[in-house]
């Protein structure tokens, strides 16, 4: 396939971006400023500006003199970037690959093989964009052309013809100025000062002589643009390996709507997910609505699946999280995370598979799609005396425990993450309590069964071994409770609540 590169440039980036946000100094001259050694130095100026002569580099209080109704915004560096990015990832509704203009933030370069048959053709395409970015309040040009260098040429020196058939790029390149190859403007002087105005005049020179006068920078330049050299691009937003994209005829704004395009869109990427033996971990559907903005929502399963059928339930349960506005034009479906599937062997019958049944998996995939993911835990066995410590959570659902679960002694249904100070009041000293007081409340003890001694954990820290008892008090509930301690020890004894039984 021939590659096909569109530059879009954005002619007033910063100044129409500002009268979007603020609509009165529309009809008003403006320049964007920054302090350099303690002078006022404008970085952007509006089109009402430029009209006064009013240029970039110009110090502000000179262009005050030349326009007194000049209006002045403080500029910060970084905000064109920004601004070019959010509008790079804007443009991925025309394609999946969006590259950032290394040589001046002014535009964006789209990768659009295979891509404007969508739109009618290219020209189609082109006429598209522009007519969108317009309408959202941005002053543009956009030229398509085999190589980004003969693009970003085109865009800025070209003539209204700005999408350049295949192969003919070379052509449309040669009456344009050197500045169209993106030259320092000491090596674009050192040209003029030679009499070359048109790059016609370069290309058939001895490339030993070029590089003599002019440097490799001048080489590389001209190989971009001619596409005998390669060019490095920075992606705006890397696309997905697994990813798929639906445009829509007609915005869809209702809830069937958005339920058969993401049917369809799984049905695609689970189908690719299953020849390379992969399955979603992590899945996000990206709703482009027609008034520029972005809806996401987002999933996530236990263990890898490439079942569209469950991966549909999951996204359905948050389907009622996606605001249509005027309607959705574009949706993209990433597979963020994914993970290889093991096919698990098949039997004549079926037996208890605990978590290993692909239904247990399932139903708890769903469940956390209702309540959170975080909220549904599994714990493994630790390797630890002090019950808080005894268990840790599982990495993965198919995890194995690296020691047996203790069932020589019962344990409460609810264990406290951290053990509560309570009052007690016992007859002799190593008896069990009579009484406890617990958050105010005494609680008369009538069974009680103990001790069980559970040593400190001395190469961990130093302190009290513990005493555990099972006690039940007058109103039937159970409790789990531990004197720290001996009576006669120097540091004396506490007593706590550690848990409740069932």
């Amino acid at each position: 396939m021939q590659k096909r590169y569109a530059y879009i440039w954005f002619q007033f980036l910063l100044s129409d971006w500002l009268v979007i946000r603020r609509p009165e100094f529309k009809d008003i001259p403006f320049v964007f400023t920054v302090s350099d050694h303690g002078r006022m130095v404008i970085t952007v100026t509006n089109y009402l500006a430029q009209q006064h002569g009013i240029k970039v580099g110009m110090r502000l209080a000179d262009a005050k003199a030349i326009c007194p109704q000049l209006e002045m915004i403080d500029g910060e560096a970084d905000r064109p970037l920004k601004l070019l990015t959010g509008l790079g990832r804007w443009c991925i509704r025309y394609s999946p690959i969006i590259m950032l203009d290394n040589f001046s933030v002014e535009g964006v370069f789209l990768d659009i093989s295979g891509c404007t048959h969508l739109w009618g053709g290219e020209a189609n395409f082109s006429k598209e964009v522009v007519s969108r970015l317009k309408s959202n309040g941005y002053e543009v040009r956009v030229a398509i052309a085999d190589t980004p260098g003969a693009a970003w040429a085109i865009s800025r020196f070209g003539s209204k013809d700005l999408v350049i058939p295949v192969g003919e790029h070379i052509e449309a390149l040669l009456p344009l100025p050197p500045e169209a190859l993106r030259l320092s403007e000491t090596i674009v002087s050192k040209l003029k000062k030679l009499g070359f105005y048109q790059i016609k005049n370069l290309v058939n020179m001895p490339r030993s002589v070029l590089r003599r006068r002019f440097g490799e920078e001048f080489l590389s330049r001209l190989g971009q643009a001619l596409g005998t050299c390669p060019e490095t691009f920075k992606l705006i937003d890397e696309p997905s390996l697994f990813q798929e994209r639906l445009s829509c005829l007609e915005p869809i704004k209702t809830r069937h709507g958005i339920e058969i395009a993401l049917e369809k869109l799984l049905v695609k990427l689970c189908m690719n997910l299953q020849k390379e033996g992969k399955g979603l971990r992590t899945g996000l559907l990206t709703c482009h609505r027609v008034d520029s903005k972005l809806v996401k929502i987002k999933i996530g399963t236990n263990v890898a699946s490439n079942d569209p059928n469950h991966l549909f339930k999951l996204f359905e349960l948050k389907i009622e999280q996606i605001r249509p506005g005027l309607g959705i034009e574009l949706f993209v479906l990433d597979a963020v995370k994914v993970n290889s599937v093991i096919p698990e062997q098949e039997a004549l019958w079926k037996g208890n598979n605990g978590l290993k049944d692909q239904n247990v998996i399932r139903l708890l995939d769903r469940i956390a799609g209702k309540v959170g993911a975080r909220t549904i835990q599994r714990y493994l066995p630790a390797e630890h005396f002090w019950p808080e410590r005894s268990y840790k959570n599982s990495m993965t659902i198919y995890e194995k425990p690296s020691s047996e679960w203790r069932t020589d002694q019962p344990r409460p249904t609810e264990l406290l993450k951290k053990p509560e100070p309570v009052e007690v009041m016992s007859i002799i000293p190593d008896a069990p309590p009579k009484f406890f007081i617990y958050r105010d409340f005494r609680h008369t003890i009538v069974k009680a069964d103990g001790p069980e001694r559970i040593e400190q954990e001395w190469w961990l820290e130093n302190g009290q071994h513990r005493d555990y008892y099972r006690v039940e008090d007058e109103a039937g509930q159970r409790y789990w409770l531990f004197r720290s301690g001996h009576y006669e020890s120097e540091e004396g004894i506490k007593w706590f609540l550690h848990g409740f039984f069932a």
